[in-house]
């Protein structure tokens, strides 16, 4: 997929399908929403409104008030590329919420996928 294409989808539409993907396996928004308020330092509150928002997927990840450090120790492969290898430092980002859900999906802990 052209990385421009992702960015400027609207994150209103993303986003829920991070959503339906953890609820197909079980697990909730609340976790969906805790990794990435842990992910990109946006509140719980501040990322429902922002699915309400017409911000891109990019502007999203590009206007993150603080991302967590440990998150480098996010490794492994998302649609076969190695997560920590990814050169666009933006796309990183996008494909390090991916990682997470899909550790999520798979039954991790939240411990676990939050690097404690």
């Amino acid at each position: 997929m052209n990385n421009e294409k992702i960015f400027v989808m609207p994150f209103s539409k993303v986003y829920p399908c991070l959503y339906a993907k953890a609820e197909r396996k079980g697990r909730t928004k609340e976790e969906v929403d805790e990794i990435t308020s842990w992910l990109t330092g946006y509140g719980k509150d501040e990322i429902r409104s922002l699915v309400n928002s017409d911000i891109t997927y990019g502007d999203f990840f590009r206007k993150a008030p603080c991302f967590n450090e440990n998150r480098k120790k996010i490794t492994g492969t998302i649609c076969g590329i190695r997560v920590e290898e990814i050169v666009d430092p933006l796309m990183q980002e996008i494909r390090y919420l991916d990682k997470l859900v899909d550790e999520l999906v798979k039954g991790k802990s939240m411990e676990k996928i939050l690097r404690k």
